[in-house]
């Protein structure tokens, strides 16, 4: 027979054993929850966002909502996250891709090359060497930073190339009479789309909600992250603090510019003729002893016969 403390010591367990069950039920709701808004964000931020690189198109389902919730907001991550957000920026993929989502992205090619080569292999397609299961995931997870480095030049290289025209274009603005902040738009507005008119065109949305003139030019001078850009930015904001003519500040940037586009071209060509010595020894003049040697060679062979 249980006496009354039993009675009393069993409801206590009991009330014990049903609040354990209410607090257990209350946070696994409340994980539950936070769960599914986070993978409901991140699909709306997946959504919103059109990379042109296919592999993170068919990638980004998969690491969105399964690695990303483990790196965005950890700072052991903090440091790759800045480096890679500069990179982004430069890059101009500030629109297809966060930081938090490109670790990610390199974190999930760590598994998916050797996934690749291993169906590879399975399929008889081609037989994948042993050691390659070694090397793909290196592979893997640098060849981000390889597709956002090239991407990095190829927009250098187009910004150089565009840099001297545009800037002709705002010298010949201002001396017609607008000010600055109208000759950029004028040139934004008739100039060919191009990435360094793209960052004008950002200048202009930075100014209209409320930076300086300095601030929006040396933001632009951060994102893109090449040294003409940089020099020319430091010398408008100089003259726009010192109060000299914009005009003239322009006319003798773009000669500048094209002095110098002319000198980096004169030494690509010294370093191409340089490069072409080489094969030159190596392969035209063997051709060249040949074709003259030939018929002394064929005139001693027929007359030892």
């Amino acid at each position: 027979m249980f006496s009354m403390t039993d009675y009393r010591q069993l409801v206590q367990y009991a009330g014990y054993a049903l609040i354990f069950l209410a607090v257990f039920i209350f946070t696994r709701t409340l994980m539950t929850e936070q769960e599914n808004m986070s993978t409901q964000e991140n699909l709306r931020e997946m959504d919103g966002k059109k990379s042109q690189n296919s592999l993170v198109r068919l990638t980004r389902p998969f690491f969105t909502q399964y690695i990303l919730p483990s790196v965005r907001g950890r700072p052991v991550f903090e440091k790759y996250r800045v480096k890679y957000r500069r990179k982004i920026i430069s890059a101009g993929l500030k629109q297809q891709i966060t930081a938090d989502e490109f670790i990610s992205f390199k974190i999930l090619l760590i598994v998916v090359f050797p996934i690749i080569a291993g169906l590879i292999r399975a399929s008889d397609f081609y037989d994948v060497p042993n050691f390659a299961f070694l090397a793909l995931p290196i592979v893997g997870f640098f060849y981000p930073d390889f597709w956002v480095n090239g991407l990095i030049t190829a927009r250098h290289k187009q910004v150089i190339k565009s840099l001297p025209f545009v800037v002709d274009l705002l010298a010949l603005s201002t001396e017609a009479g607008l000010d600055f902040i109208g000759a950029i738009q004028k040139v934004v507005e008739k100039a060919v789309s191009s990435p360094f008119i793209d960052e004008l065109e950002q200048v202009l949305k930075e100014i209209k909600v409320g930076s300086s003139r300095a601030e929006a030019l040396r933001e632009m001078a951060l994102r893109i992250n090449l040294q003409e850009v940089s020099s020319f930015v430091a010398v408008l904001v100089s003259a726009d603090q010192m109060g000299a003519s914009i005009g003239k500040v322009l006319r003798q940037q773009s000669d500048q510019i094209r002095v110098l586009r002319f000198l980096k071209a004169e030494k690509a060509g010294a370093v191409a003729a340089q490069k072409l010595m080489l094969p030159t020894f190596a392969l035209i003049l063997p051709a060249i002893f040949i074709v003259m040697m030939a018929p002394f060679a064929l005139q001693a062979m027929q007359g030892g016969n």
